[in-house]
């Protein structure tokens, strides 16, 4: 592949419409992985996604031009999935599976398109909504984030000059090495990137991947991009996000069906897919308050992937849990991928070594980690944490109760509803910065 020189690239993104997302398959593996399912046991819920700004503190409305954010999430509905694209995945072998898309599924993804957005302004944020079929609305949260981050980056850089922005990507590029050269001391060490949701940009996240390929060999698994897993010939990684449980609970009748929401599309999950896409996410609710109920056929499965809790806290009750359940931790695994970094990275892998089966997903600052790179000193591309959430399902609120309550989406009511039914044992409130 042709090296792009970012650096000029950046300086050219004057034109009327330099399109942000070029391709459906931009995204992470886990959706179509849930959309397959989705279309096939939810196919008429209607469901609102919402981009949510974690770092109020950022005014994103006072920094991105509305004109250019309309355009280019109008030019994302224009987009389909192509014939090549779409004889990829139809064909290609996913965790060891052949056919992992039914040709069913692949025959309906060739005329999907992007559903409308709903996009005002309210106290220098932009409130950014996708209302419409499950099916559908779930297809916009990566490329939304990837638009809103993206745009945020080119404000930052317009008007640079060549030699500013070749200097800005020099820094970034030797300090992603520099990690990169630690990450190679720790042996058998597995990691995949999941740093499309809040990358700097697209060029930018494939130089982050083909460089990682490159410095860090088989440690390097793969990654959760579609896009860059077919372009690069790297294993596509995903499995589940915490809209399923989230979704499933918005929909229980009653307080005891809320209780065991979780399970029940698990186990949905584990009627559609096996082997190592059985990976729980137990965190949407609280860690403790999942173990506490899970049955006992979560114990069966591969591994778990805690998201909010500090990794070693949540890797140590997982493997209590484990062992109480009569199972053998050295055969799990754990996935940890919250805000990981080089340095969580070396003290997670050092403390569980030997004792489980680890690894990493690399986001946020593997691809958008520009801090005291820039030559003016700004903090302009700084990264911020920009989620986009379920927020409705039939018209019935949502919630995200998370082990970290910085992380908690929804009404106040209904969060304290949820906290009734699950309880509030094991969360930690701790700033969030990506």
């Amino acid at each position: 592949m042709a090296v792009t020189d970012i650096a000029s690239r950046t300086y050219n993104h004057g034109w009327r419409l330099d399109p942000i997302v070029r391709s459906l398959l931009d995204t992470d593996f886990y959706k179509l992985l849930m959309q397959q399912m989705i279309r096939d046991l939810y196919p008429t819920q209607r469901v609102t996604f919402s981009v949510i700004n974690r770092s109020r503190h950022v005014r994103l409305a006072e920094i991105i031009d509305e004109g250019e954010l309309r355009a280019q999430l109008d030019h994302a509905r224009t987009i389909r999935f192509s014939k090549k694209e779409l004889i990829w995945l139809a064909g290609n072998t996913f965790y060891g599976k052949t056919q992992m898309f039914s040709p069913d599924f692949i025959h309906w993804l060739a005329n999907f398109r992007l559903p409308e957005y709903e996009l005002n302004k309210v106290d220098g944020q932009y409130e950014l909504h996708f209302h419409g079929p499950w099916t559908h609305t779930t297809m916009w949260e990566i490329p939304a984030l990837a638009i809103v981050n993206e745009l945020r980056s080119r404000q930052a850089t317009k008007g640079q000059g060549r030699f500013v922005l070749d200097v800005l990507y020099a820094r970034a590029k030797a300090k992603l090495w520099s990690k990169v050269e630690r990450l190679r001391k720790l042996e058998g060490l597995r990691l995949s990137d999941f740093g499309t949701r809040r990358r700097h940009g697209h060029l930018w996240q494939r130089w982050c991947v083909e460089a990682v390929k490159e410095g860090l060999g088989p440690s390097f698994t793969g990654t959760s991009n579609v896009l860059l897993a077919m372009d690069n010939d790297l294993e596509a990684i995903g499995t589940n996000a915490h809209e399923l449980p989230m979704v499933a609970a918005a929909l229980a009748n009653s307080d005891e069906e809320l209780r065991w929401a979780p399970y029940r599309i698990l186990d949905q999950w584990r009627h559609t897919y096996g082997g190592n896409l059985l990976i729980a996410l137990p965190d949407a609710f609280g860690t403790k308050a999942f173990l506490r109920d899970a049955p006992d056929w979560v114990a069966d499965w591969t591994g778990f992937r805690p998201d909010s809790a500090p990794p070693i806290t949540a890797g140590e009750e997982i493997i209590k849990w484990w062992k109480q359940k009569g199972r053998d931790p050295k055969e799990k695994l754990l996935v940890f991928s919250d805000g990981m970094d080089v340095d969580s990275i070396e003290e997670t892998y050092r403390h569980f070594s030997g004792r489980v089966r680890i690894s990493f997903g690399w986001g946020t600052n593997l691809t958008n980690d520009f801090v005291g790179c820039a030559p003016d000193g700004s903090a302009d591309l700084d990264p911020i944490s920009l989620v986009c959430k379920v927020t409705s399902v039939d018209g019935r609120p949502a919630v995200k109760l998370s082990d970290n309550p910085e992380k908690a989406t929804g009404s106040p009511s209904e969060v304290e509803r949820y906290l009734r039914v699950f309880g509030d044992a094991g969360r930690v409130r701790t700033p969030v910065h990506v």
